[in-house]
């Protein structure tokens, strides 16, 4: 199994959620890649929430791949957000001159599962649907599920 085949992609809601849990060279980000556009065209999601927490690096490549991959589902009407850059990628892809162009960015997969939401203006019934659906998917990876 490849990388880009090791990487899960989730649907939650009209979200695809890419918790990327593997360290990615060049072929793994294309391959990605190539998955989440098969994935948008095959569920109609209309955002895509890339968690890329547990990575320590990022090259010029991937973060240039991370710009392509939220042009391309632009054009798939599908807005792409990109959470958890820990502080030594944001330093690289700044001393880069990396720009992540038509990528939003957020702080946590709350915040970016949030701003999509009210980018689609999703209704309180199918935010508590999605929010209990996300709970539970991410919990099978491992994060604490939050105690109210």
């Amino acid at each position: 199994m490849n990388g880009a085949q090791r990487i899960p992609i989730l649907k939650v809601g009209r979200v695809l959620v890419v918790p990327v849990q593997v360290d990615m060279d060049d072929q793994t980000v294309i391959g990605l890649q190539e998955r989440i556009l098969s994935e948008l065209e095959r569920t109609g999601a209309r955002g895509v929430l890339i968690d890329i927490s547990l990575l320590e690096m990022v090259d010029s490549f991937i973060g240039r791949m991370l710009s392509d991959i939220a042009a391309m589902a632009r054009v798939m009407d599908a807005r792409t957000v990109v959470v958890g850059i820990q502080p030594a990628v944001a330093i690289t892809l700044v001393e880069l001159g990396l720009e992540l162009r038509g990528v939003d960015t957020v702080l946590n997969v709350d915040e970016g599962i949030k701003l999509l939401r009210d980018e689609f203006g999703a209704d309180d019934d199918e935010r508590d649907e999605e929010e209990a659906e996300l709970q539970g998917e991410w919990h099978s990876f491992g994060e604490p599920r939050h105690q109210a």
